[in-house]
């Protein structure tokens, strides 16, 4: 059967994050093609035959393919989530200078192709990895997307939902900041119901105590879940899936994605969380969320934080 190509996507990475994103793709009818480029060939051909009898089922097929960097000459997105998995032990930042190796490799995989759309980020820690690809690739900031604090704020807005007992569609709550120990709730925005958070809180009875340990779940699941069984796989699939729907349907939507920094909030030179308009063209505008005192002093050590260990990665990027 002859094949017209249309929106066409690129993973590269078949572990437990690609794979459940492969699926979620494909079970939603979200792209056309889809071709998943991973050392362990046996298991994407695997793979790639599994997805196929799924899509068999679906209302949309999906082209699926076992890939080669050929194919990033002509993708929409490349989605990149290969790396080395963080260990109950570690913390994101622990996997910096192992990842930027293999991402060495990687780019300039790609790029030997001519890629010309956009990257979305995966490999932890992200807020880093974004900016190592923004370098290696020389791509403008605008085709370089990190999945950010989009996760994390999806996790906040779940904590809230059980806090409150308001649906999640009801609620909208932001982590900004590093994807990692020195995120930080915007509070001070948070809306409930339509309401804020303040105003909500005096109808209903909600403790500081309660709202704390809503942010510290939110902040410590992925070292329980990675305790639990491994790796986190289903909750960043659905983050990757709802910036790769931005993109490819042009929606201008507004996600907490990990977006590069040139004069926002005060900032250059960095990627982090920050509320950002996603469409067709990539991260085309960061909105700067208005922060009390303490939130500005905490979304400062994020980037201070992150901006230190890019400095342990300037070798990289020197021809």
């Amino acid at each position: 059967m002859e094949y017209t190509k249309s929106n066409k996507v690129v993973l590269i990475g078949d572990g437990a994050v690609g794979s459940s994103y492969a699926y979620t793709l494909v079970t939603q009818g979200i792209v056309d093609e889809l071709a998943i480029i991973d050392v362990n060939k046996e298991r994407v051909a695997g793979d790639v035959k599994d997805l196929a009898h799924a899509s068999a089922l679906c209302a949309k097929n999906t082209h699926l393919k076992v890939g080669t960097y050929e194919d990033c000459a002509d993708a929409d997105i490349i989605v990149i989530t290969a790396g080395v998995n963080q260990q109950p032990h570690e913390t994101r930042l622990d996997l910096v200078t192992k990842n930027t190796e293999i991402y060495k490799e990687i780019i300039a995989n790609i790029m030997a192709y001519k890629f010309s759309g956009i990257f979305i980020i995966a490999t932890n820690p992200v807020d880093i990895m974004a900016y190592v690809t923004k370098k290696l690739s020389g791509f403008p900031k605008e085709k370089v997307i990190g999945s950010g604090t989009v996760l994390d704020s999806a996790r906040f807005t779940h904590e809230l939902a059980l806090l409150t007992n308001i649906a999640p569609a009801n609620i909208d709550a932001q982590i900004i900041g590093e994807h990692g120990d020195s995120e930080l709730a915007v509070w001070s925005n948070v809306q409930i119901a339509g309401q804020s958070l303040n105003n909500f809180r005096t109808q209903y009875t909600i403790s500081e105590n309660d709202l704390n340990q809503a942010f510290i779940n939110t902040k410590e699941a992925a070292y329980h879940i990675i305790r639990a069984k491994g790796a986190t796989c289903y909750g960043i699939a659905m983050a990757l899936t709802e910036i790769t729907v931005a993109i490819l349907s042009n929606q201008n939507k507004v996600l907490t994605v990990s977006s590069y920094l040139e004069n926002n909030y005060g900032y250059n030179d960095v990627y982090i969380g920050v509320p950002t308009l996603i469409n067709r063209n990539g991260a085309m505008k960061v909105y700067e969320v208005v922060l009390n005192t303490k939130e500005k002093e905490q979304f400062k050590d994020s980037i201070l934080i992150l901006k230190d260990t890019q400095k342990k990665l300037r070798n990289y990027f020197i021809a």
